[in-house]
This record gives structure tokens, sequence and C-alpha cells, in this order.
């Protein structure tokens, strides 16, 4: 089975995270757990490549809208005949059925896409959403979900994206997977959506490669990977 890598790069990248890094070590895991992998640089560029032969598409990049690898915003809107495509491809794979794992800043990519958006579930806010400093920090792992069934909660080095802003869908639809504690609150950190013939798997974690280190992480991932294409 294809697992097609959306990677961070050009509109997609921004200063803070190693996009080609984190990439590289989510092939690994993909690849252990069976799947042939390929990276594409740029989430349009990626989707607009997708055929009936994709099973699986990670989305590990950034904010078109937010500043670039120079620091600067753009200022001019993404290339409307490939936006255009990429929604295409996006909402053809939707219909006939694709696994869709989004790892922690993906929760701000693609929003040429709108399908994206809604499919996520959840939405990183400029102003609103937040992360405490990177830094050593506890899953704890919730529920029975297939993926973390007999999972246990882990530690991992990262930056935990907290307090995105959910769809009004989002509690009838999404199956929260694991959650950390912080400013006294219960955050989740992962969650499953099941999409018509798609499903979808999000993760907060996932800043640099020091997250990718952890067993419970590795784990976490590879599950979820099996459970998306088990479709």
């Amino acid at each position: 089975m294809q697992m097609t890598i959306l990677s961070g790069a050009g509109r997609s990248a921004d200063p803070w995270h190693p996009y080609a890094e984190t990439s590289a070590a989510i092939a690994e895991i993909g690849s252990a757990t069976g799947f042939e992998v390929k990276a594409v640089p740029g989430t349009l560029e990626g989707l607009a490549e997708l055929s009936e032969r994709s099973s699986l598409v990670v989305v590990n990049a950034g904010d078109p809208e937010g500043p670039g690898l120079d620091g600067t915003v753009p200022t001019a809107p993404a290339d409307a005949d490939l936006a255009a495509l990429a929604a295409e491809r996006f909402e053809a794979a939707l219909e006939r059925g694709i696994g869709i794992l989004v790892v922690h800043s993906g929760a701000a990519a693609l929003r040429e896409v709108p399908a994206f958006g809604g499919a996520l579930g959840a939405r990183w806010e400029r102003g609103r959403s937040w992360h405490p400093d990177q830094g050593d920090a506890r899953v704890l792992v919730v529920g029975d979900h297939p993926i973390v069934r007999g999972l246990s909660d882990f530690e991992v080095f990262d930056e935990r994206y907290t307090d995105l802003v959910p769809n009004a869908d989002f509690e009838a639809t999404s199956t929260v997977l694991a959650v950390h504690e912080e400013a006294g609150r219960t955050h989740p950190l992962a969650w499953a959506r099941e999409l018509g013939r798609s499903r979808l798997v999000y993760s907060a974690l996932g800043h640099d490669a020091r997250s990718y280190r952890s067993a419970g992480h590795r784990a976490l991932l590879a599950r979820a990977l099996r459970w998306l294409s088990a479709m």
C-alpha cells in the first residue's frame, strides 16, 4: 500500500519545524508498518499528485498563511490552478476512501482546501491556540478505540498543541485517543474520525525528531497507520 507524506516546503514551510527531519522519521515508521512510502515537498503539490493508487496520505506541514522560512508572511495568494487541482484530488480521495494522518502543525495546513479543515475536526487558530514550552511531557491514553487498546501512557519530548478550535460536530464525530494536562485542564492530543468511506487521525505531537524517539509515540502512530489502512 502506498503512503504519501506531504512534507512542509515552500508556502507550507515555516521557521520553527524541521519538516525534512520529521518526515523522514514518519517515513521510517510507515516503512516498518508495511507501506511503500513517498514524500512530496509541499502540501498542494502532494495533493495534486494523489491518484487512485494512494491509500494513505500524511500531512506534516505548516500554515500557508503564516511566516515562511525567511520569517515573512506571503502577500500573494497560492497558485489558483494548483490549489483548485489539490482541492479536487482531495475531495475525490475522500469520496472513494482514503486514510489521512495529520501531525502537529498540520492543524494549520492546507487552508487553501476547505474540505481539509472539515475533515480534520479542529484547527490551529492564531491568537487562540497555543502550546506550552517544548519539553518532557506525559501523554495519557484514553478510551478503548482499536488504535489505543492495550497501549499505555507514555513520555515524550515535544511541543504539545493546545486549544485547537473544534468544528461544530467535533464531539459527535471524533473519538479522543490521548490527552495531556496543562494549565489545570485536560486537553485532547490525538483523535480519530470516520468520514464516510475515509478515516482520519490527528496527533498534536511531532515538533521535531526528538518526539519520534519516544517508543510510545511511535507505537501510537504505527497503530494509527494500521487503522487508517484497514478500510
